[in-house]
């Protein structure tokens, strides 16, 4: 198989799925002739060409205003009326334009109707933090999300997983935000097969087996908690690291199994700590794991401050890495 960025995985997975289904729609800011801000949808617009009467070159891959709830709002209408759109949102940070329509729109639809209209669209966006992004351009916005029944949320960073769970994504009856980390992009690689695959929502990877701790992470973190995992075995202690892979729907059984053998758990994301995804999963072990917990829970995220600085000194201040994350699960693994 070939190896693959991330950024090729998800360009492929897009173009696999707009080849295989004509109802496949490709549109958001810059994502046609320019291919995307950070080349993600490179060369689709010219592949892609509609021959209408008048002699125009659109394209199933198409630009869009800078205006995100727009945006959305087309995305929810193709929808309705039997397109699979696939939206791009620049920057998961403009994001929080669109809410209205995708929390009281698109995810309620399905209920409100009782079943007579589905809402099969994809937001995508990149999300988290690469070097001197800073404010605007830095968030971490899955807790928002993945609060809101009716909508699913994917996170994976790897490449594999990322173009099956991509097709999943297109596939699905129902809304998904897909959220793609933008220093994955030509980061991570790892081979990516060319057939069709898919891979489903709700099934996390145990990317590293061990017996001390169970780290549990998504997204970025993934590659960090890797990394002190493998700091650590040098020193002794054997790390079990969980990639949720989505967020909703969320894994339990896989989280509490590896739990239930460890007896300690840290979880790592990069949005701030408070209210953050992780507290959600700590939820869950308190509850259906405590008899087999041998130390605190504990989480590794970022601090409650209202963004990412643009000094990289703070920058790396804030974010979580390989070497806080072992330190973490020292004191985890010494309790």
């Amino acid at each position: 198989m070939p190896e693959k960025r991330l950024i090729d995985a998800v360009v492929d997975g897009l173009r696999e799925e707009m080849a295989r289904d004509e109802r496949v729609l490709v549109f958001g800011e810059d994502v046609g002739l320019a291919g995307g801000v950070t080349g993600v949808t490179e060369g689709l617009y010219g592949e892609f060409l509609l021959d209408l009467p008048d002699g125009r070159p659109p394209s199933r891959c198409f630009d869009t205003p800078l205006c995100e709830a727009g945006i959305a709002g087309l995305a929810i209408g193709l929808a309705i009326n039997g397109f699979r759109p696939v939206a791009e949102m620049q920057f998961a940070d403009f994001a929080h334009a669109a809410f209205d329509q995708l929390v009281s729109e698109a995810a309620r639809l399905r209920y409100r109707s009782a079943g007579t209209y589905s809402c099969p669209l994809v937001i995508r966006t990149q999300y988290g933090c690469t070097r001197g992004t800073s404010l605007y351009h830095s968030q971490s916005i899955e807790v928002y999300y993945a609060h809101v029944p009716g909508l699913k949320v994917a996170a994976p960073v790897m490449p594999y997983d990322c173009k099956g769970m991509l097709k999943t994504a297109i596939r699905d009856p129902d809304p998904v935000i897909f959220l793609e980390h933008k220093r994955a992009y030509r980061h991570v690689r790892e081979e990516v097969p060319d057939e069709d695959y898919t891979v489903p929502f709700g099934q996390a990877r145990i990317r590293r087996s061990g017996r001390d701790v169970s780290i549990i992470t998504y997204g970025y973190m993934l590659i960090e908690s890797l990394d002190a995992a493998e700091m650590l075995a040098e020193d002794g202690v054997s790390c079990e690291v969980i990639d949720l892979l989505s967020l909703s729907p969320l894994d339990d059984e896989t989280i509490l199994n590896s739990v239930g053998k460890t007896g300690r758990a840290v979880i790592v994301y990069e949005d701030n700590e408070y209210l953050g995804f992780g507290a959600e999963v700590a939820a869950l072990i308190a509850e259906k794991a405590f008899e087999h917990l041998d130390a605190p829970i504990v989480r590794v995220a970022g601090p409650h401050v209202p963004a990412v600085p643009f000094a990289i000194t703070l920058e790396d201040a804030f974010l979580p890495n390989a070497d806080k994350i072992a330190d973490v699960v020292r004191r985890v693994v010494e309790y």
